[in-house]
């Protein structure tokens, strides 16, 4: 079975409203290409009225022993009417290519800026499976729609609305032959329509549920295979394709009951206006041209009304794909702008702070207090909390219970951005993006450019200014995936120049030196002094060498600070740290 809890993990879904309400700003901003479109469209579906039109007049004029010369000039006007059809469609798709990537654009740069500013703990809890899925299968969706079922359904509109105009001036009567349709579709469309956004709905979490699925069986393959548990995972990926199975089958079921009296309502008009018609003709309201026109328009009609009614249903999958894309916005946790601290910039106060993963706590009422510009460092155990602790200090995540305050402020209250300018998190995982080493730097600031003054400053307070100026273009230089490799030790100087960039009040390390080898670690820990200078540090130790030099060391022990003090007030005690630091050293 899946967990229950994965559902709950899951990121938002944005509610209809929400999705009307970016429709309509759209429309606002992209209404004149629209307008456009449906004008230029418009003048096409009146071309398209000149041949049935004129085949109608033919007919009368043939039955008439018109002259041929009357006959070929209708002829050519059908030829011209062709022509400007053509034209004018071929404009009204350009001008509706550019309008659909306009949106797409906008709507996928707003997708992607949402992404950037999700909290890490969001993304953590809900699993990069369903991000992953909305990125590209909703993406995917969406890019259909826009690029071609609105076009389709615009282009189609227009035309069944011109020709269903043109029946009716030939006499109103033969639009009658359009009811019986015109209702099937409407109830029809309708049952379809309440139920297709739910199951296309249930359909995408489950592919996000499968992709995240695939994401943990590729990533724990080794583990897996370690503790023999293939079979197990093997088992739970056989529900998720299950759930995958089910949920796609229901959207096919609706598809199914709903296409064949479709079918019937694109057929029965043709032959009820013909019957109309005949009728009409009988009474000496309507010649035989002039039938010949309506039936002409009625099958020329049910090709576009089949089209508008058909992209129905990607318009519901665009839809749905748009509220999951929406939903990432929904997830940055934006709270407005909080409430003054009023306490001094650097200090850290945790008060009853509990936390847990899944519902099995890891931290068990957390209480510590940090001066300004204080140096804590945290050891313990593997396993008892301590880079939780850091997450939840940096605002990564947010404690089930208590409160942790940064400057008199409550982290949990601040939006991200917020936590940003108070707090870093810096790990051994640092990241190097494909750019300049510039563009690498300046993610720290608000602008995608930054004084090189600035920069190189930034850089020499961690001690990296001599290797940037020995790159081939310095600053100028390509890093990152395809271009210039940079050593562990030099990423991490990198990171720690950022950190320089963004002058946090308080920073978390967790162990960043601990992936390196040990020349390296102590040239970076060089550089850290750069960095911690007047700065609140919270030092998550993994090992004991990076801990004694810390103003305090608290120590954690399944979820709880068991100990605090100095490197020697500990050692003196004779407690857990003291036993940590002798059995690290090989003492008896």
């Amino acid at each position: 079975m899946i967990p229950a809890t994965e559902d709950a993990a899951r990121l938002p879904i944005a509610s209809g409203e929400t999705v009307l309400r970016r429709l309509r700003r759209i429309g606002r901003r992209h209404g004149a290409a629209l307008t456009g479109v449906v004008a230029l469209y418009g003048v096409a579906a009146l071309a398209a009225l000149v041949p049935p039109w004129m085949l109608g007049r033919i007919v009368d004029a043939v039955r008439a022993g018109a002259e041929p010369g009357r006959v070929d000039t209708a002829a050519a006007l059908v030829v011209a009417a062709l022509v400007v059809h053509a034209v004018f469609t071929l404009l009204s798709v350009a001008l509706s290519v550019r309008f659909g990537e306009g949106v797409l654009a906008e709507l996928r740069e707003g997708f992607v800026r949402a992404v950037l500013h999700l909290p890490v703990g969001t993304v953590e809890r809900a699993g990069t499976g369903d991000l992953v899925a909305r990125a590209g299968r909703d993406i995917g969706h969406l890019s259909h729609t826009v690029r071609e079922s609105v076009p389709v359904m615009v282009v189609s509109g227009v035309t069944v609305a011109v020709f269903l105009g043109a029946i009716g001036v030939l006499h109103p009567a033969l639009l009658l032959a359009w009811v019986p349709s015109a209702a099937l579709i409407w109830f029809s469309t309708r049952w379809y329509v309440r139920r297709a956004p739910d199951g296309y709905l249930r359909e995408l979490n489950t592919y996000s549920d499968l992709t995240q699925g695939v994401t943990d069986t590729v990533e724990g393959a080794r583990t897996l295979e370690a503790l023999g548990r293939q079979d197990r995972q093997v088992a739970r990926t056989d529900e998720r394709v299950r759930r995958a199975y089910l949920a796609e089958r229901y959207t096919l079921w609706l598809r199914c009951a709903w296409y064949p009296n479709l079918d019937f309502a694109y057929m029965f008009p043709v032959a009820a206006t013909l019957l109309a018609g005949g009728v009409l003709y009988a009474r000496d309201a309507l010649s035989a041209g002039e039938v010949a026109t309506a039936v002409f328009l009625a099958v020329q009609l049910s090709g576009p009304l089949e089209h508008l009614i058909d992209e129905v249903d990607s318009l519901m999958q665009g839809y749905t794909s748009l509220r999951r894309l929406l939903g990432v916005e929904l997830a940055e946790e934006e709270t407005g702008p909080p409430a003054a601290g009023g306490g001094p910039p650097g200090r850290v106060e945790i008060e009853g702070v509990r936390f847990g993963y899944t519902g099995a706590e890891v931290l068990h009422g957390i209480d510590l207090v940090l001066r300004p510009g204080e140096r804590l460092a945290v050891v313990g155990p593997s396993g008892a909390g301590k880079s939780t602790l850091g997450k939840l200090v940096a605002g990564i995540h947010a404690p089930d219970a208590g409160t942790i305050r940064v400057g008199g402020a409550d982290m949990a209250a601040l939006p991200p951005r917020a936590r940003r300018e108070k707090v870093i998190l810096l790990s051994q995982e640092s990241h190097v993006f494909r750019g300049t080493v510039a563009e690498n730097l300046a993610l720290a600031l608000d602008r995608t450019e930054a004084d090189p003054a600035l920069l190189w400053k930034a850089l020499a307070a961690v001690g990296a200014e001599e290797w940037v100026r020995a790159l081939p273009e310095g600053l100028d230089t390509r890093v990152g995936s395809g271009n210039r490799d940079l050593d562990p030790a030099h990423v991490q100087q990198l990171a720690l120049a950022r950190v320089v960039l963004a002058d946090p009040e308080v920073l978390v390390l967790d162990e960043a030196t601990s992936l390196m080898d040990p020349r390296s670690a102590r040239r970076l820990e060089r550089s850290l002094s750069g960095v911690l200078s007047g700065r609140t540090v919270v030092a998550v130790a993994h090992r004991l060498h990076t801990a004694h030099g810390a103003d305090r060391i608290a120590v954690v022990e399944e979820g709880r600070v068991v100990e605090l003090g100095t490197h020697a007030e500990l050692l003196a005690r004779g407690g857990s740290y003291a036993a940590l630091w002798h059995a690290w050293h090989g003492d008896t």
